[in-house]
């Protein structure tokens, strides 16, 4: 939800105008005094710090990691005093992960908590260093080597294998002081790297030099570029190409005070306003290796129910009941999939949290209409935001207050403004804070049986700047305000403490703003004393914690959350959006590169709003919804949500739109077994549903800046339009056979030279396509995932183009998505691999290994289908087996068949000089139909390929 008109950064625009205006005496924009002053010399910077010497290094036993001390060389008062000081910490926690914690030998200093982010713990301070003094120059793991220098103090990591560095901080000193922290590393010029978000990179995934990074949690509309956003995650992948071969690793600062991160190209510098340096190091050397150590150290991506891959309908703006029931038939009517409605702030009560309109969302209208979608296996999500309306009527209020739960300023709890207006923020790090949340989230349940919850606003976000009181001149909020976002307390801005006005300002909303700018002021105190000032980014992360076991405790099934504000870990808990973005062929283009970053952050269930939150002048165009859509059905998470303001740009207010949505969500519906599949990985190995292309080809290095297209799991792409009046798109194919999903008798052959195909895409196709040796599981779709996911399957089995030889695999996990676990169980869950091989052109052969069978086996569940494609001729001669016996006994199948395609139409992509050749030639698609496999049985079938004249 937008919190202040989209151009809130338009006094930072009228500053530089009236910048520009001043200077415009002089032709090239210089005073005469700047002329007369031009040829004195500019003083140097001062020097942050000087750097320190490692005084001592020992050995602990056990395994136990390096422990040692260094010292301050020379002191500085730049950024205010150095810590004279440290404690080195350095251990090698997995054979694929080290750790270098660098942190206050004497103070402890502010880390992030272990009860929010459980890891494992360094030594305590004041410890006795036990262990032998350790004089090695490298400190080896299984994967990583440990290097350092004693005098000044340095650090580097490289890999063993190799002895490639992949982190090295000898060309720059270690600044450590109380309110900033500085360490840069040297990076290869070839290096590609991706992450340091959240922000919208206007220059696609792969970061630019010179762009700024800054990461601290505000409510910046995601319409703002290169600017810190709504989550913190100081984490970058580094992928190098060495000699032809991709090789990744990843390293994350684990703080959670605000940062800046300079990227040169060459160089990488950290400056941290607070906290410590604590780095972890992942080795890789794969995308797909990096996102699993990295999400085993930092939490498993949530298990998501199966609907919640289902298509979803939101607006700010659904005044009354009616027209949510509107929206829901209107969808229905018009055959366009539709599994979730929302609803924003509508259903509120005066916009306070845990209450319903008794006007425009009456409860027992509301209960009968949720009895009706509930029949029909749709379900419900409202939105909650985190501040709390001061009011001594209101029951959420008195409670909290009771309970002693909000944060606080000068003793008293602090006072901000967001919608209802005056607010008060629970604190999530108290342990009551957290508690009364889960108490509110399960009273809020039984007034209302919400399938999920929408937590929005959570950086925090406040309408006011500083210390704030209510006004006794005037009403706040106005209701007759046709601006509500406006401040109506009567504040003053905080700068008597150096947590408002720190010595170092981070590039702050992109302007440099104070640190408490539209937010909870950096000086207020959180429970046990904790700053905002260094807690400030969690809270949107300890909120989803919260939030996460309110509702699995009151409904006892796996939840749903939708967080807008998140942090390293987030993703365990919830899902995201990307925020506030605006209706535009520009911001259609961002939400790849936005969502590809939270794959690579952990958090796998990510989308942005589908035909845009913002309206665009002009409005959104019908065409720029219809590509939306054909991009938006393959979001992991895929919803419709607009501003107020917004015309209304439901999927069916257009009949193209509609035409563009039956097609793309038609295919999403069928793929929704793959995609679940997908969702069971993640939450396994980390592995992200949406990933870019060099996930699956590291060493294909004309993909490591593609941002324009993505893969969804190992082998299915999607090349959206985006360019308004195309009727093409150019796509890049890494190299091998590609099937369009559509349909399967076009594919394209790439060698891999890295030149784009231009592909046909008239307004109402997206261009889907399956590489070669993957085995899809299809089923036949419908409108709603829970009819869906009832019909028989189709397998499709992807071969080379006229292969000889080769190999296909896939799988397919289902399960009761209402248990909060999802563990693979007999009874609950059956999990089917599929592998397909031909041999010598002629003799193909597909089977399954099925574990936990028995849950498919009561649902019912089938396979009618199996589409081979990249084979020649027709099939004979089929045998079929089920877990050891003839089809006959074992199987109940109607009349198999084979059945050929028409002739298909094939794109060579030239080796020599990138020219793309098209050509027509027999057949490439068979199926074997008519079948009745069941799904929850391992069965083997093979047949011959018969060359026909």
């Amino acid at each position: 939800m937008l919190p202040r008109p989209p151009s809130h950064l338009l006094p930072w625009r009228c500053l530089l105008l009236l910048l520009i205006l001043a200077l415009a005496g002089s032709s090239n924009g210089v005073s005469a005094t700047a002329k007369a002053k031009a040829k004195a010399p500019a003083a140097a910077p001062k020097p942050a710090g000087f750097g320190y010497k490692l005084v001592s290094l020992v050995q602990r036993p056990n395994g136990g990691g390096l422990v040692g001390f260094l010292q301050v060389k020379r002191r500085t008062s730049t950024y205010g005093p150095d810590i004279p000081r440290l404690r080195l910490f350095v251990k090698h926690e997995t054979m694929d992960r080290v750790r270098v914690q660098i942190t206050d030998a004497e103070k402890q200093r502010w880390e992030v908590p272990y009860d929010l982010l459980p890891r494992e713990p360094a030594p305590p301070l004041g410890a006795t260093a036990d262990g032998a003094h350790f004089t090695a120059g490298e400190y080896p793991g299984q994967d990583l080597v440990f290097t350092y220098g004693r005098d000044p103090f340095w650090f580097a990591v490289h890999r063993k294998s190799t002895r490639q560095p992949l982190f090295n901080t000898s060309q720059a000193p270690l600044v450590f002081k109380d309110q900033y922290l500085e360490v840069s590393t040297r990076l290869p010029g070839d290096a590609a790297l991706y992450g340091l978000g959240e922000n919208t990179q206007p220059g696609g995934i792969k970061l630019r030099p010179n762009d700024p990074y800054t990461l601290y949690t505000t409510d910046a509309s995601a319409i703002n570029l290169n600017t810190d956003l709504y989550g913190s995650h100081p984490v970058y992948v580094d992928l190098r190409n060495i000699a032809g071969r991709g090789v990744a690793h990843a390293v994350l600062l684990l703080n959670s005070n605000g940062m800046d991160v300079f990227y040169t190209g060459t160089s990488l510098t950290y400056k941290v306003i607070g906290g410590l340096l604590d780095f972890y190091f992942f080795a890789g050397p794969t995308p797909l290796a990096v996102v699993d150590q990295y999400t085993a150290m930092i939490g498993r991506p949530a298990p998501m129910p199966y609907w919640a891959f289902g298509f979803h309908q939101c607006r700010w703006g659904y005044h009354n009941l009616s027209v949510v029931e509107d929206v829901v038939e209107n969808y229905r009517s018009a055959q366009i999939p539709l599994d979730v409605i929302w609803n924003d702030d509508d259903h509120m009560d005066a916009r306070k949290d845990f209450t319903l309109s008794p006007v425009n969302y009456p409860r027992p209208k509301l209960l009968a209409f949720l009895d009706k979608i509930h029949a029909r296996g749709m379900k419900y999500i409202v939105l909650i935001d985190p501040g709390i309306n001061v009011n001594h009527t209101y029951g959420v209020y008195q409670r909290g207050m009771d309970r002693d739960i909000f944060i606080k300023l000068d003793g008293q709890p602090y006072l901000a403004q967001v919608w209802p207006g005056p607010v008060y923020f629970p604190d999530f790090i108290n342990p009551n804070g957290a508690s009364w949340w889960i108490d509110e989230v399960r009273r809020f349940h039984e007034l209302v049986p919400v399938d999920g919850l929408w937590i929005d606003m959570n950086e925090a976000s406040n309408f006011c700047t500083g210390k704030c009181t209510i006004p006794t001149t005037h009403r706040c909020p106005d209701p007759t305000s046709k601006e509500p976002w406006l401040c109506c307390l009567d504040c003053k801005n905080l700068t008597n403490t150096r947590w408002d006005e720190p010595p170092y300002k981070i590039n702050a909303s992109g302007k440099s703003a104070r640190l408490g700018y539209n937010t909870i002021a950096t000086s207020a105190v959180h429970y046990n004393g904790v700053l905002e000032y260094n807690a400030h980014s969690l809270y949107g992360f300890s909120q989803a914690i919260a939030t996460h076991k309110g509702l699995q405790s009151i409904q006892g099934k796996r939840p749903f959350i939708l967080t807008r504000s998140t942090f390293v870990g987030s993703g365990a808990y919830a899902a995201h959006w990307t925020g506030d973005n605006k209706g535009t062929w520009e911001d259609l283009r961002y939400s790849i590169s936005t969502m590809l970053n939270f794959g690579i952050f952990g958090m796998p269930m990510v989308g942005s709003d589908i035909c845009g939150f913002y309206p665009a002048s002009p409005p959104p165009l019908e065409e720029l919804c219809s590509r939306w859509i054909e991009l938006g059905a393959f979001y992991p998470f895929s919803r419709d949500h607009a501003n107020f303001a917004s015309p209304r740009q439901e999927l069916y207010q257009w009949q193209s739109v509609a035409r563009s949505a039956r097609n793309a969500l038609g295919m999403r519906y069928r793929m929704l077994p793959y995609l679940y599949t997908l969702n069971y990985q993640a939450h396994l190995t980390g592995a992200p549903v949406a990933r870019p292309l060099f996930f699956s080809f590291p060493d294909f290095a004309p993909c490591y800046g593609v941002s324009n297209q993505f893969l969804l799991g190992a082998g299915v792409m999607v090349s959206p339009v985006l360019e308004q009046g195309a009727s093409s798109v150019d796509a890049v194919f890494p190299p091998g056979t590609w099937y369009n999903l559509f349909d399967t008798s076009k594919a394209v052959v790439s060698t891999g030279s890295g030149a784009a195909v231009r592909l046909p895409a008239p307004l109402n196709e997206v261009n889907v396509h399956v590489h070669q040796g993957t085995v899809l599981p299809l089923q036949r779709g419908g409108t709603i995932s829970r009819d869906a996911r009832a019909t028989p399957f189709t397998l499709v089995v992807a071969f080379p183009l006229g292969a000889a030889d080769a190999d296909a695999e896939g799988a397919v996990y289902v399960d009761d998505d209402e248990r909060p676990a999802m563990v693979l169980a007999e009874g609950q869950a059956t999990y089917a691999r599929f592998h397909a091989a031909v041999r010598g052109g002629k003799e193909v052969t597909v089977r399954s290994d099925v574990a936990m069978g028995s849950y498919s086996m009561h649902k019912g569940l089938v396979i009618e289908k199996i589409t081979v494609l990249g084979l020649h001729g027709a099939g004979t001669d089929l045998a079929i087996q089920v877990d050891g016996a003839d089809d006959a006994t074992a199987v109940a199948t109607s009349s198999p068949y084979f059945a050929a395609a028409d002739a298909a139409q094939v794109l060579r992509q030239g080796e020599e000089d990138d020219a793309v050749e098209g050509e027509k030639r027999s057949g490439v698609t068979m199926e074997v139909g008519g079948l009745a496999l069941p799904l929850g049985k391992s069965f083997t079938m093979t047949w011959n390929m018969r060359i026909q004249a």
